[in-house]
């Protein structure tokens, strides 16, 4: 009879990884860098609900898997090769070092150092003297929000970038529009289908996530 009673402790950590798994994936994978550039981009288009905020959601979800690949296969090879049943509680806390490492070792790597600096020395006036005495700058207290405000930092260097082409367009085109004496003519009606031509011309879309994985290239 017991040995056909459910796992209770796997339940649970299972629930609690499902609970969690959304915020992990936004502040410790790619998916943060690569929704915002893509939101900014539609911005920087001027058509403000194409595509749909739930269609640019999928595709950053789908390159954030694509880019998170090898760190996934990294922590299931090493639980795997652990074999950790979540059955009792030592089992779930070798788990968790066993994905701490790689885990670790992906953060660092897209993490700007005076982040990591500034978080670490950060501790010193918000942490107690007893939480920050074996703090490290590799500690995933550290390493989360320092990662989060450098992909933040790099995507909205991406989107300032994109911006700068459409926003020349939008200047020209209200410069002309000016000088012919067409005031009454909204500079939109021009300047967005020249911007999804332009766009479209030189392939956009893919040349856009085509950037975004190489940016995780080690």
């Amino acid at each position: 009879m017991l040995e056909n009673s459910p796992n209770l402790l796997g339940i649970l950590v299972a629930v609690g990884f499902v609970g969690l798994l959304p915020l992990a994936v936004v502040t410790m994978t790619g998916f943060l860098k690569i929704s915002v550039v893509l939101f900014l981009i539609r911005n920087a288009l001027g058509v403000q609900q194409m595509p749909p905020n739930l269609v640019l959601y999928g595709i950053a979800l789908v390159l954030t898997v694509y880019v998170t690949a090898p760190l996934l296969s990294d922590i299931s090879g090493r639980l795997e090769e652990g074999q950790v049943q979540f059955q009792t509680t030592e089992d779930i806390a070798r788990a968790a070092d066993l994905v701490r490492e790689p885990l670790k070792q992906h953060l660092v790597r897209f993490t700007q150092p005076e982040e990591r600096q500034f978080f670490l020395d950060g501790t010193s006036r918000l942490w107690p003297e007893e939480a920050r005495q074996n703090v490290r700058d590799d500690d995933l207290a550290i390493l989360v929000p320092a990662f989060v405000a450098s992909e933040l930092t790099r995507a909205f260097e991406i989107g300032f970038l994109l911006y700068l082409p459409f926003l020349i367009v939008d200047i020209v085109v209200a410069n002309i529009l000016m000088t012919l004496g067409m005031i009454m003519v909204s500079p939109v009606l021009i300047s967005i289908p020249l911007k999804l031509f332009l766009f479209v011309a030189v392939d956009g879309w893919s040349r856009l996530m085509h950037g975004l994985i190489l940016s995780y290239v080690p």
